[in-house]
C-alpha cells in the first residue's frame, strides 16, 4: 500500500471575472514566482511552493499531488495501491485540465473510486482526492478546499461606495506581501480599513493611517465588528510625517469624482511611500507612471482593475 505522508509537488486551479485579469496574473507572480497567464487553456498553478489556497480570492483549492501525470490504465493501478487508514473519501474532477463532458467527469470519477480501497463518503469525506486531465495524462492528489474568508467582509458597518472590493484589498496585500512572516506592513491611507482587514484575517502584522477623522472612526468600527481591537492599528496621520519603517506598503490614493489630487501632492505622497516602505502596491483612478518615477520608486508589475468605466491602476513598486 501507498502511504501518504507529504508531497513535493502541489497543482492550485484558479478562476477570475475579466475584469481582474491583471491583478489576478499579479497575484499568482507573486505568490508563486513565475508568470501566468489568466486567459490560457489550463488555468492552475503547477508548483513545489505550500500556501494556504483561502490566502487568494482566486484559488479554488491545493491539490496535494500523490500520482503525476501517468496514463489512465496507470493511474487506476496505483490509485488501488493507496492507503486512507480508514479514513472516507470522495474524487471530484478538476476542471482546469483538459476539457471533458459532464458525463465523461462522473464516470471517471466512479472508476477511480471504485479501484480505491476505502469507504466512499459523498457529502463529508475525510478525503477528497482531485483528479486532473491535462494533455491527456492524469493526475491524482488530495484537496484543500479553499475559503472564501474575504466574503464574510463584505457587509461592513461603514464603507465607501468607491472603496475597494475585498477581494481586490486580499489581492492587493498578497501582491505586497506573498510571504508575510516576520513582516511589518502599512497601508497609509487606509480609508475604512478594508485591505487592513484582509491582511489580519491572513495573520498579517499591519497598521492603518488615515488623515481624515471620520475615516479612522469608520475603520475601527469596522475591525470591531469583525473582532479586532482597533488600539494602535488605526491611528489619525499624514502618511508625509510617518517616521515609521515598514517592509511593505499597500497605498490606494486618494481620489474622488470631483477633484484630482494634484501633482505636486501626489509626488510627496509617493516620495514618501519611497521612504518608509521596501516594497510597495500603488493604487491610482490617475496615470501615476511619471510621478512614480520622478519619487525614485523602481516598478516591477503593473496592471488594470475595471469596474464598468472605471479604472483602477495598480502598480508593484520597490525602492531604489
Amino acid at each position: 500500500m501507498q502511504q501518504m505522508e507529504s508531497s513535493s509537488r502541489y497543482i492550485y486551479p484558479f478562476a477570475c471575472h475579466e475584469t481582474e485579469r491583471d491583478l489576478c496574473r499579479m497575484e499568482l507572480q507573486a505568490l508563486f514566482g513565475y508568470a501566468v497567464d489568466p486567459v490560457g487553456p489550463y488555468p492552475f498553478v503547477d508548483t513545489s511552493i505550500v500556501i494556504d489556497p483561502s490566502r487568494s480570492p482566486y484559488l479554488s483549492l491545493r491539490m496535494d499531488v500523490w500520482i503525476s501525470e501517468v496514463s489512465w490504465e496507470e493511474l487506476l493501478r496505483q490509485a488501488a495501491e493507496l492507503e486512507l487508514q480508514d479514513r472516507t473519501f470522495k474524487v471530484k474532477y478538476i476542471k482546469n485540465g483538459d476539457p471533458r463532458s459532464f458525463d465523461e467527469q462522473r464516470q471517471m470519477e466512479r472508476q477511480v473510486g471504485s479501484v480505491i480501497r476505502g469507504k466512499a463518503e459523498m457529502r463529508t469525506p475525510d478525503l477528497i482526492y482531485g483528479l486532473l486531465s491535462h494533455h491527456g495524462r492524469w493526475t491524482l492528489g488530495v484537496c484543500h478546499p479553499a475559503r472564501s474568508v474575504w466574503l464574510e467582509h463584505k457587509h461592513k458597518p461603514q464603507n465607501y461606495s468607491t472603496g475597494l472590493s475585498t477581494a481586490v484589498a486580499r489581492a492587493l496585500v498578497n501582491i505586497a506581501a506573498p510571504q508575510p512572516d516576520g513582516l511589518r506592513l502599512i497601508d497609509p491611507c487606509c480609508g475604512m480599513g478594508n485591505v487592513l482587514i484582509e491582511a489580519l484575517s491572513m495573520g498579517i502584522d499591519m497598521v492603518g493611517r488615515d488623515i481624515n477623522p471620520l475615516a479612522i472612526k469608520g475603520a475601527r468600527v469596522n475591525l470591531h465588528h469583525f473582532g479586532y481591537e482597533s488600539k494602535g492599528l488605526v491611528e489619525i496621520g499624514d502618511m508625509n510625517d510617518i517616521t515609521e519603517h515598514y517592509d511593505a506598503a499597500v497605498l490606494d490614493m486618494p481620489y474622488n469624482l470631483c477633484s484630482v489630487l494634484p501633482r505636486d501632492e501626489r509626488i510627496r505622497m509617493l516620495t514618501s511611500l519611497k521612504r518608509i516602505s521596501i516594497r510597495s502596491v500603488i493604487v491610482s483612478s490617475e496615470p501615476l507612471e511619471e510621478e512614480i518615477r520622478e519619487a525614485g520608486l523602481t516598478v516591477m508589475d503593473q496592471g488594470k482593475i475595471l469596474k464598468g468605466s472605471f479604472i483602477r491602476n495598480v502598480w508593484l513598486c520597490r525602492s531604489e
